[in-house]
């Protein structure tokens, strides 16, 4: 385990932090990125176009010396320009064998940007290599190499065959433009990124992350086996969809995390990554609230992964959508009193969030919105 530990902390110093220097306003979707990778989870970016999703991607490969795979989908997409075309001398021996060289089934990182255009051609191919990791077309079956699919859109699925795929990745994330009083540090960067001046050439390669994926079962989940099941039933009893695969699978990033820190043995604050399980926009404050109270003291402890501390200040815009959902819902009437018991609990998160609201006149108005609410709910 102390090779695991090893590599967890050389993949930080040698690859993280370098990365983080290199991307501004990055240090978020870095974290989730390296987290997923040690996990062998997929995880999705939410963002606009321009905001270096497939250049973090890029240059997450080139540090670990790993085969990249990266494809813009369209509606128009074919599974040859995935997974590649039929092998055409076998075709002439009556033998079905794609020719899958640089192409996705080689790879060990995949990036497929504008993820939700994917056709129902290439669907059941994709959620096979994303949820088993192998790719299978007519006879042909083989192991994927793959440790990490990144997917990435500026918009979430309206559709449910679209929905199904979305849900084979595990963690989300939002990926924007950095603040205003930052551009000059992006800019700089850039520039440097432009010009090629990327830095240190690779000190640890994909191989060395494999061992580290393999070290995740001797991780101890014991410390917090109990209050992670509690947390997950909380976030059931708000609203929020978990299933039983997913409760399990989620273990694996928390395990990562550990690794990560250097630790074999799980702490309560590597249940950061639950707040990245969203699948709406309207549930991330309320999920933030909700994990950020189950790690309570832990996160200020020097062994706790540095996205365990407290989020930053919450968005008065959001706080107010998931308000109006809230309202809409208790107006449109006759819920069951199970749905009743969620939302209330939900309005009592957001009652908690709008006091670290920043702006005293926002802050206040929020506040009269819930106690408006509180009534609606004979409270």
């Amino acid at each position: 385990m102390n090779a695991q530990r090893e590599l967890g902390e050389r993949l930080t110093r040698e690859v993280l932090e370098p990365m983080k220097s290199m991307f501004v306003g990055k240090d978020e979707v870095i974290d989730l990125l390296a987290v997923s990778l040690v996990a062998g989870e997929n995880i999705f970016l939410l963002g606009p176009p321009g905001t270096a999703k497939s250049a973090l991607v890029h240059e997450l490969g080139r540090r670990l010396q790993g085969r990249t795979f990266e494809y813009l989908l369209t509606r128009f997409t074919e599974p040859n320009e995935l997974f590649g075309p039929f092998d055409i001398r076998r075709l002439r021996e009556g033998e079905l064998v794609t020719n899958t060289e640089g192409m996705l089934p080689e790879a060990s990182l995949v990036f497929l940007d504008e993820l939700l255009n994917a056709n129902s051609a290439i669907l059941n191919s994709l959620l096979t290599c994303l949820n088993e990791r192998v790719f299978r077309r007519g006879r042909e079956t083989r192991d994927l190499p793959t440790l990490m699919v990144v997917g990435a859109s500026n918009h979430l699925p309206e559709e449910d065959a679209l929905a199904a795929l979305f849900d084979r990745f595990l963690l989300r994330v939002r990926c924007e433009n950095v603040e205003d009083d930052r551009l000059s540090e992006v800019l700089d960067a850039g520039w440097r990124l432009e010009m090629g001046q990327a830095g240190a050439e690779p000190s640890i390669d994909i191989e060395d992350v494999r061992r580290l994926h393999a070290g995740l079962g001797r991780v101890d989940l014991d410390p917090i086996r109990t209050i992670y099941r509690d947390v997950i039933l909380r976030l059931r009893r708000a609203g929020f969809e978990i299933s039983d695969r997913r409760a399990v699978k989620l273990q694996r990033p928390i395990a990562a995390s550990a690794l990560l820190c250097g630790r074999d043995a799980a702490l309560v604050s590597d249940l950061w990554v639950l707040r990245y399980v969203w699948d709406t926009d309207e549930q991330r404050e309320v999920l933030s609230s909700i994990v950020q109270d189950a790690l309570g003291d832990s996160a200020a402890d020097e062994s706790a992964h540095r996205r365990a501390r407290r989020p930053e200040a919450p968005d008065p815009e959001q706080l107010a959508r998931d308000l109006e959902l809230i309202e809409g819902r208790v107006r449109a009437g006759e819920l069951s009193d199970a749905t009743m018991f969620s939302l209330r609990d939900r309005l009592g998160i957001i009652a908690g969030r709008c006091e670290w609201v920043r702006t005293e006149d926002g802050r206040g108005h929020l506040k009269e919105r819930v106690a408006e609410l509180w009534k609606a709910f004979g409270e």
